[in-house]
Formats: structure tokens, sequence, C-alpha cells
């Protein structure tokens, strides 16, 4: 006999006059005197509410249903009824009741720290729900979250499998590679004093994987890297990992928009739409960042040739500099609301992404005013018709050179766009950035950085400039960036060992140091490597945007803090002396830095 009949969210009109079994935990509990006790009964579906009568219930059930509390598990037999005093709108099951005619109480809560009600969700800290998540996870809002998630990867397997997909497992200990974040290593007990790493992703096993032959690939896994504490980042974190052979980026593009235009129609019946593709450049200069947020407007328009009109010291400082320009945007009828104290913000977001300062003005009927009007006075009718300001309008301004004027001043428009409730936030909008530059010098390191990763390949054109100047190459990287945030990005892969070497070459990586990371990759590619690209899809920040959530620890189950802690288990933790010993391991204080 089954341990129930239905879910606490399945009931209806059409099983009134039936005996149903229901399982849960209590809810509510409310003992209204006159023989009459009802208890709402909870599962991951929903609510149904039962009503015990000492008319219909014998005095053992009627003394066990006055003792259950909040959160008690219990099984329920009764009839199915319509609901007596009207039907509850705000329930999928408000139209009818149950009249429990017995009860099990499987097991007791006893003083629960914290309860599963949305309504306090807000009061109580996300460490105290993280501590208790067993508790935490039973709110509707959390199960609805799961759910997502498991429609989202069930809909993945559903579309790659019609694309002819084989779902193949990589790896979970590698060698370590570092090359960006660090890696977690884990000590080898049969190897004494060598060490596993965990994958920062499967990334070099799916190019084996096409160089085997295996054409396309999908694999739904875990990636972990040891990286700072970082807002809404987990050490630990889940992709949508996949892999073509024979591809170019243009049949890339089109099987993964499909993916993405099924998941939004499928989940949230939003028709995603034709997904444009933006040139890197062409984003940076626009929009100041290569994922930028199209639900509003205020472009970045140049008006470096206007500035150097001017005296203003600040914008010959930055037009004196290798690659200086002076940029703005126009924000339309905000003089009003952004006060001083607002304008001294937006100027610290600048600050904060490299720039000196946030020149701004303010439009009125008598031209500009305030912040540097006084600077640009000469130039003022030529910059409001570049511009197209109008009264009421504020122009912000970013100078340094281009990258840094442009990404302070993007961030600008975002903040700004945020404080003023600019951003349709009922609006999607995608599309892919594809055209990155393939290459980042770093002032710090003074080398070249790979701006994606080391497998990425150039564009053909630009093979020949790899080794004469690597700054002007154009990768064949693209991301899909969706209403501000990069949900997915990948590349087409170097298939040929002599380029690989030259990208490791221009890395600084020397021979020693290439066969030691990545020699048997480099050999694998001399066996015959075929054309081969692919994607990596954040399925936890696909879970966040299908969810309307901005923590991205309320789309996974069992998350660590910001700090890396597992709050429930309280990981990381102490080993023993003797496991240390058998892993050849010890222990000391840090150095002090």
């Amino acid at each position: 006999m089954s341990m129930r009949t239905h879910t606490c969210g399945e009931l209806r009109q059409s099983h009134i006059d039936t005996e149903t079994t229901i399982c849960g935990w209590v809810n509510t509990f409310r003992d209204q005197g006159k023989g009459l006790v009802f208890i709402d009964v909870r599962d991951r579906t929903g609510l149904t509410q039962v009503v015990f009568d000492q008319e219909d219930c014998n005095e053992d059930v009627m003394e066990r249903a006055r003792s259950l509390r909040r959160e008690d598990v219990i099984q329920i037999v009764g009839n199915v009824e319509q609901r007596v005093g009207g039907a509850n709108e705000k329930l999928a099951t408000g139209q009818v009741e149950v009249r429990g005619a017995a009860l099990t109480i499987f097991s007791r809560a006893h003083n629960p720290p914290i309860l599963p009600d949305e309504h306090d969700a807000a009061k109580i800290s996300e460490e105290v729900r993280l501590r208790h998540r067993y508790i935490d996870l039973r709110r509707p809002s959390m199960q609805r979250m799961l759910q997502v998630r498991h429609d989202l990867s069930a809909l993945t397997r559903e579309y790659f499998h019609g694309m002819g997909f084989l779902e193949i497992e990589t790896p979970l200990l590698i060698k370590s590679t570092p090359e960006g974040a660090r890696d977690f290593i884990v000590p080898s007990r049969v190897y004494p004093g060598k060490w596993y790493a965990l994958p920062q992703s499967p990334q070099i096993f799916k190019q084996i994987l096409m160089i085997g032959g295996c054409d396309r690939y999908l694999q739904i896994c875990k990636c972990l890297r040891d990286e700072d504490p970082r807002a809404d980042r987990q050490a630990e974190f889940t992709q949508i990992d996949l892999e073509m052979s024979f591809m170019n980026r243009d049949e890339v593009l089109k099987i993964m928009t499909g993916f993405v235009r099924r998941i939004f129609k499928h989940l949230l019946g939003v028709d995603l739409g034709t997904i444009p593709h933006m040139p890197w450049k062409l984003a940076i200069d626009t929009w100041g960042s290569d994922r930028p947020d199209m639900r509003f407007e205020m472009p970045l328009t140049d008006i470096s040739e206007i500035a150097a009109k001017t005296d203003f010291k600040v914008f010959q400082s930055a037009l004196a500099k290798d690659g200086g320009v002076v940029k703005a945007i126009r924000i339309p009828e905000s003089a009003k609301a952004l006060t001083r104290k607002l304008l001294d913000e937006l100027q610290e977001t600048a600050k904060l992404h490299g720039a000196g300062g946030l020149p701004w003005t303010k439009v009125t009927e008598n031209g500009f005013e305030g912040g540097v009007a006084k600077f640009i006075d000469g130039v003022s009718e030529e910059l409001a018709a570049e511009l197209n300001v109008e009264p009421g309008d504020t122009i912000l301004m970013g100078c340094d050179r281009w990258l840094t004027a442009c990404e302070s001043l993007g961030q600008v428009r975002l903040h700004a766009a945020r404080m003023l409730d600019l951003i349709d936030t009922a609006a999607w909008k995608a599309l892919w950035v594809v055209d990155f530059p393939m290459f980042r010098w770093s002032e710090d390191k003074q080398r070249w950085l790979s701006e994606h990763h080391p497998f990425t390949a150039p564009v053909a054109e630009d093979i020949d400039k790899l080794k004469t100047d690597p700054g002007a190459v154009v990768s064949a990287g693209y991301d899909m960036v969706l209403n501000g945030s990069e949900i997915g990005g990948g590349s087409i892969r170097i298939h040929d060992p002599e380029v690989q070497q030259t990208v490791f070459d221009i890395l600084g990586l020397d021979a020693e140091q290439q066969a030691v990371k990545f020699g048997f990759l480099l050999e694998a590619l001399k066996q015959g490597a075929p054309p081969h690209g692919g994607v990596a899809f954040g399925l936890d920040r696909l879970v966040m945007l299908l969810t309307s959530t901005d923590n991205i620890r309320d789309v996974i189950a069992f998350p660590k803090t910001q700090n890396g802690a597992d709050l429930m288990t309280e990981a990381p933790g102490p080993v023993d002396a003797e496991q240390l010993d058998e892993l050849c391991v010890s222990v000391h204080e840090p150095t002090p830095t």
C-alpha cells in the first residue's frame, strides 16, 4: 500500500468525495475549540487544509491532532470535500479541504530554530539560514528554485540529445595546470609528495574528446576554483559544458542560440527573438562593457574632438595620453533627481573602476550649469548638438585612455540607471559579443595574458600576426550576454600544435613549462586534431535569471558562504594527525605577509 495517494498541492474539486492519503509537514496549526482543529499540511508541491472534527474522529485522533505543532511530519487519511466558508483563492488547492479521519505522526520538530515562512525569511540572517539549510530548503521559493534548476537540466539534456551530443563525464582528479584562479589540490597517498588538482573546468579534456573522435560532447559538471572571496561567487559551481568538432563559429552560435531561446520559451514563456552579434570593440566603445545591458539606452559618445578645443586641463591631460579619449553619456530628465550626493556616489564608482574622476554638468534653459560648465562654455553649443541634449538632462564624462574611459563610464551608466530606475526589469535582451582581443597586456606581470584562455584560436586572418603583433590579434571567442550578465562563453579552439606552441610562447611559457603543464595536449594535437569549438554556460547564473534572484546561494542546494565555508557541516574542518601522516602532509602556521 502506498504511503500517500496524493501530494499536498494536487487536490482539486475533481477529487471531492474521494478518500486521500497525504503526507507532509505541519505548516500552520489552529485549534478552534468547539471540537475543531485545522492543519495546513505542506510538501514541495503546495498546501492542503485538513480539518479534524470531533464529530467525525475518535478521541485518540483528536488528542494527537491537538498536540501537533509547526514542522511536525505527519500522514493524514481523510475524505476530500468542498471547502467550508468559501474558497481560498491564494491556494491552488483552495477550493477543497480534507476531513481528517486518521493521523500518523512520523516525527516531531523540537523547537525549530527557524521556520520556512516566506514573510520571515528576510528577517533571518543568511548565516542562520545556511546553518539550518534543511529547514530553509522547505520554503516554497527555495523548492521552486530547485525545481527550475531540475527543469533546466532536463531541457538541456533533451535539447542536446536531439542534436546528437554525447553526455560524457570527465575526471575530478586531474593534473594541476594553474593558469588563472588557484587550483584546489588533493594530496596523493599512493604517490607521496604529489598532488591532484580539482578541475577549474573540463576544458582540456573536452578538447581531448574531440581529438578522440567523440564529435559532440555535453556535460553538466562541477567546476572548482580557489578564488579570493567575492560576492555572489562560489568556489564550486556548475557548468553546462559543450564541445563540437568540424564547426565554425557561426554554426556553434546557431546551435547555442537555439538552446537559450528554448530554455526561456519553455521555462518562462519568453521569446528572446533574434539574438544579434556585437563586436567587442563596439560594445566597449558604445556601452562601456563587454557584457552590455541593453534594457535601457544612454550610449557613450566620443567627444574628444570637441573636448580638444577647450582649455580644461582634465580633458587635455587625458587626450595627451597614448590612446586618450573623452567620452560622455547623456542622462535624460535627470537634473533634479541627481543630487550632489548622488553625483558624488557616481564619481566614486568611476574612481573605483580606474578613472581619476567624473566631470559632469547639467542642462538648463540657459545652457550648461554646475560641475564643469565654466570649463566647457566655449564649446557648449557644439557639445549640446553632439549629445542632442534637452533642458533637464545631465551629462557625465570619462577622460582617460580609451579602455579605462569607456569601462569606468560604462559602470557609471549602470549605476545611474539603477539609482534612477531606468532599467526595464520586464525586458529580456540577449546578444553575442564576438571578436574579442586575443591577448591583454598586464602591467603588473609585464607580459601578455589570454583574454579568455590559452586554447582559444585566433581568427584565421590574424594567425600571421601572432608573432609580429599579438596585441592586434582578434580571437575566435564569443560570450553570450543576457540583461547585462554573462551567461556563457567559449571559442573556436586551436587545433594546430604549432599555433598552440606559439600562443604558449606569447604567454611566457618556455618549452619546459609547456611540456610539464600541457605536454599531453600538445602531443594529442600532433595526432590529428579536428577543428573544434565549444561553450560553457553558467547553470547557476541561468537559474538566477530564471528565478529573478540576485543571490547565487539561493539557487544552490548546499552553498558555501562568501568566504567558502559550509556552515551546516562546518567545513572546512580539521583532520587528525594520522590522516596527515598517511598523506605525508604537515601543517604549519602561514608566513606573515
